[in-house]
């Protein structure tokens, strides 16, 4: 379910057929209604049109009910909680509250439930992959060498953050060539789950120019240095990401090559997937 309000109008109240003023809202697709407020209101009235459009959208048989806060309306919050609506989620400027009005199951979408992070695995043709020593986090002054690794940003390609978090943190420049695995975890940033995509770069320039704020050291190593490091050969995960890597170098190992495409509506996006076989021609770089 879309939860998009490009499209709200500003939240000046209106007079239905009965003559009683209520919130300005949009109906969606799934039948329900969206109110996008703007303009500030004090909250008594606020109260008082909330109360009588619950009421209309009740009568006319709605279902789920979305509200958007600025930022600058925080004092209409608690209104908005006494009649029945819940925390959806929150952004830097503003806050979606949502209401199930009908004795039914409650079918509005879930806040996103995931984070999506990079692993990136750049080696050149000496067989030495580039690697860091973090100066913040798990790692911190453990002197175990990693791979480059980040969070996507919002609207973010995975192909396009895996180049940004090494350029940013190493200064090297590289191009996309490979999704070679990724993990799923769960319970982890703010109880939400993860995916972490291990991307194979092929690097463009060589001379490390490090991040100093969060990067101590950056270098290259010999792929098996990296790969017998004593908390690599411990580690699980790490271990498995390793041999993953190796393999890439030293047998037929194939990963997921990018593809561009479009949404059916229309927008673009991208198909990971192993091509070897396919008769279209992936995309190394994005």
């Amino acid at each position: 379910m879309s939860i998009s309000t490009s499209s709200l109008s500003v939240s000046k109240h209106v007079m239905p057929e009965d003559g009683v003023e209520l919130l300005s809202s949009v109906e969606d697709l799934y039948g329900g209604v969206r109110v996008d407020m703007v303009e500030s209101m004090d909250p008594k009235v606020f109260s008082t049109l909330l109360k009588a459009s619950m009421s209309h959208w009740r009568q006319r048989g709605k279902k789920g009910i979305w509200i958007k806060l600025p930022i600058e309306l925080a004092n209409l919050v608690e209104a908005v909680v006494k009649e029945g609506f819940r925390y959806h989620h929150a952004e830097p400027d503003y806050l979606m509250l949502v209401c199930w009005i009908p004795d039914t199951i409650d079918t509005l979408p879930a806040n996103a439930s995931h984070r999506v992070g990079i692993g990136a695995f750049v080696v050149n043709d000496k067989r030495e992959v580039l690697v860091v020593q973090e100066t913040t986090g798990k790692f911190r002054g453990s002197g175990v060498w990693k791979l480059p690794t980040g969070v996507i940003n919002e609207g973010e390609d995975i192909a396009t953050a895996a180049v940004r978090e090494v350029k940013e943190e190493t200064g090297v420049e590289t191009e996309f060539m490979e999704v070679l695995a990724y993990r799923q975890s769960h319970k982890s940033f703010f109880g939400k789950s993860d995916l972490f995509f291990v991307c194979l770069l092929k690097p463009h320039s060589f001379d490390i120019q490090k991040q100093d704020t969060e990067i101590e050291k950056a270098q290259w190593m010999p792929v098996e240095d990296y790969a017998t490091q004593p908390f690599v050969q411990k580690s699980e995960i790490f271990k498995l990401i390793a041999d993953v890597c190796l393999a890439k170098l030293d047998t037929d190992y194939a990963g997921f090559t990018l593809v561009p495409t479009t949404t059916s509506s229309g927008k673009p996006s991208y198909l990971f997937c192993n091509s070897r076989h396919l008769k279209f021609e992936p995309t190394s770089a994005i």
